[in-house]
């Protein structure tokens, strides 16, 4: 049940066409609105649909996925919170309607039991467990207790308390709940290691003996933990994470980056905090080495490399070129070796994949899709292939499902996940949450920076960033 082990397993420690970053503003908030393709506006609606279809109005609890019958996603809930607001600005649901399923979340959450026992709980020390009970809401089977899944869930809490500022007695509340969740969480307690932030806690073994020691989504972790008034950890973290860099700067895929091969770790922290134009130490000395150069960037550069990678396919998977491509976690077909015209092949079920690593023809269009501040171009041209290709075997009323793989037209016996659609190729049948979600607040983010400029005056990230020693940008202004 520990989705974290699945990634650990799968993951080790020429110009584009097409490709080009919306660094607009460096994040100043002050540019005009992006007239979005009426095919992204579209799928940002039906994904959204996905969300108010699926999360619970009484709990806020939203379920790892959807229709497999599922438990909840504590990230996914993080995500539906980010949602709320977007569905507002677009037209789609009222304020009082958004302001109402998120003080229901927040009070849930605010109110569920914490402590050191296996069952019963919903999280201890302030953290939360990765997956809940839809119904009851407790910890799902022998889950985790996650600090990334808890981060991602107080960004969309803190981003809800900064939108919704009116004095109203449940707007109000919402704020007053949200920061006192915050407040709680005893992040010094997850230094498991002299400068390390654990990935977890099991009540039946102690801490998960991985840390957040490589580049990847774990930013959000260690700035909302450097933040806290309540249990803040040293900036020491900072600095021990960027001593990991090394190990991660590449140009074996394009333009050099620090890699991490699923997209998702250059997205899911990306949501909630804009990094254009503010920079830590170590991004200071290598803008002066490279030239402009900030987080940012380097997110706008792993696009690059993923379709720089669809577009060599090296290990000649069908279906990847220059106008289609995006490996991230996300279901596959299972996990098998079966041989594909003459080929052995090997297939995973979920699973991490990015460029070289894992890589089975499994493509994920939420790769792609909530990429879209670093590749709005890209992007946009990805979304029109994969619906003209595959059409309506994997874009429905809810959006893109999950992930799909042209290369397995056929199976020789059981699949984990989905089903073989003549003519295109094995389909999952699911759509998952923390995929969804990113695809509705980065394109919103890319249409009017709405989660950015709000989380511009959150001050408990803002003190995250400048405990890490960034400067520059917006947050020399805020």
């Amino acid at each position: 049940m520990d989705r974290r082990r699945f990634l650990l397993a799968s993951v080790a420690g020429a110009g584009l066409v097409g490709l080009g970053a919306c660094g607009r503003g460096q994040g100043d908030g002050a540019a005009a609105p992006v007239t979005l393709d009426a095919d992204v506006e579209e799928l940002q609606k039906r994904t959204f649909d996905w969300f108010r279809h699926v999360t619970d109005p009484r709990t806020g609890l939203t379920p790892d996925r959807w229709p497999t019958p599922s438990f909840s996603s504590v990230a996914a809930v993080g995500f539906a919170l980010a949602c709320w607001p977007v569905g507002v600005e677009r037209g789609w649901m009222t304020r009082e309607e958004a302001r109402d399923i998120t003080l229901n979340t927040v009070r849930f959450f605010h109110d569920a039991p914490q402590g050191p026992d296996a069952t019963g709980m919903t999280g201890y020390k302030g953290f939360f467990y990765h997956f809940l009970d839809m119904e009851t809401g407790h910890r799902f089977g022998t889950t985790e207790l996650s600090t990334v899944d808890t981060a991602l869930l107080l960004g969309g809490m803190l981003f809800a308390a900064r939108y919704f500022d009116g004095d109203d007695a449940g707007e109000t509340e919402i704020r007053t709940k949200a920061q006192a969740i915050y407040d709680r969480v005893e992040w010094d307690w997850a230094v498991a290691r002299p400068n390390l932030i654990s990935m977890g806690w099991h009540p039946e073994t102690g801490h998960i003996p991985y840390d957040w020691h490589v580049y990847n989504e774990g930013m959000i972790v260690l700035l909302m933990a450097m933040g806290s008034t309540t249990h803040p950890v040293s900036p020491d973290v900072w600095t021990e994470w960027c001593s990991a860099y090394g190990d991660s700067w590449t140009d074996e895929y394009g333009s050099p980056h620090l890699h991490f091969g699923p997209m998702f770790g250059h997205q899911y922290s990306h949501m909630f905090i804009d990094f254009r134009g503010i920079r830590d130490a170590w991004m200071r000395e290598k803008a002066a080495e490279i030239g402009d150069f900030d987080y940012f960037q380097n997110s706008v550069r792993a696009a690059e490399a993923q379709q720089f990678y669809a577009r060599t396919n090296p290990m000649g998977w069908v279906g990847y070129d220059d106008e289609v491509w995006g490996l991230t976690a996300c279901d596959g077909p299972g996990d098998f070796i079966q041989t594909v015209d003459g080929r052995e092949r090997e297939f995973f079920s979920y699973s991490a994949r990015g460029p070289g690593e894992r890589d089975d023809g499994t493509i994920a269009p939420t790769a792609a899709m909530a990429s879209m501040p670093f590749a709005p171009d890209a992007v946009t041209a990805c979304l029109k292939a994969m619906r003209a290709r595959y059409g309506e075997a994997l874009y429905t009323q809810w959006g893109f499902l999950d992930s799909f793989n042209p290369t397995l037209t056929e199976r020789d016996g059981p699949l984990r996940h989905g089903q073989i659609v003549p003519g295109i190729g094995w389909v999952n049948g699911d759509y998952l949450g923390i995929d969804q979600g990113p695809i509705v607040v980065m394109i919103e983010n890319h249409r009017t920076n709405l989660v950015w400029n709000h989380m511009h005056g959150e001050p408990n990230l803002i003190r995250g960033l400048q405990r890490a020693g960034f400067e520059g940008g917006w947050l020399a202004r805020a």
